[in-house]
């Protein structure tokens, strides 16, 4: 996976074969993420690299996140529970996600049209992390930890795979992760066990 900024931009995630190819499907929707990096950057997110994908901060909380695919591109929000939607076009990852938190684009020209709704749903997302607000818990068998939980919501067909999973199978990932003290080792896990969970196998299984 990248780890620079430019090269998600000038040749893609890195996360399949088709990286740095004219296939890799961020170069189908180069105008619309460049509008898009615009529009966050204009107001007032720090722009990092997470999973091989864009990430934009504030205050020390991410904000959204940047995905491209065959047919569309997508702007995902952390913490969807609390964004309002006046404008009711946040749509679900997947059939298991709980909130809908997803923009999907299937033009490049969209974002640029959007920009002053999406410059509003920026604000909002802006403001809670300033409060420190969080949206609550729903109860679940299972306490995921945050950077498992961060990766499901960076990646809508992780999400879909891990959820499909028996409970016994989404328990042992959690004791694996669980088991790293580093933040940096359970990511690094995560993203060692993805091909694992999309072939709907546990952790110890091979």
């Amino acid at each position: 996976m990248i780890t620079e900024i430019e090269d998600y931009f000038d040749k893609g995630c890195g996360r399949c074969e088709r990286f740095a190819t004219a296939d890799c499907s961020v170069q189908r929707w180069t105008e619309g993420l460049a509008a898009l990096r615009r529009i966050c950057l204009a107001a007032g997110l720090t722009e990092t690299v997470k999973w091989g994908h864009p990430v934009y901060m504030h205050a020390g909380r991410n904000i959204t996140l940047f995905g491209a695919f065959l047919n569309d591109f997508r702007m995902s929000f952390f913490n969807p529970g609390l964004m309002k939607d006046p404008e009711g076009i946040l749509e679900k990852a997947g059939p298991n996600t709980r909130e809908a938190g997803v923009l999907f684009f299937r033009e490049n020209a969209a974002p640029a049209r959007m920009e002053k709704v999406l410059r509003a749903y920026i604000a909002e997302a802006m403001r809670y992390a300033e409060q420190g607000i969080l949206p609550e818990k729903a109860p679940q068998e299972i306490e995921l930890p945050e950077e498992l939980v961060e990766a499901l919501d960076a990646d809508p067909e992780l999400t879909e795979a891990f959820h499909a999973l028996t409970p016994g199978r989404q328990r042992s990932y959690v004791i694996n992760l669980n088991g790293a003290k580093a933040s940096a080792t359970r990511q690094a896990r995560i993203a060692k066990f993805r091909s694992h969970i999309l072939a709907g196998k546990g952790a110890t299984e091979r």
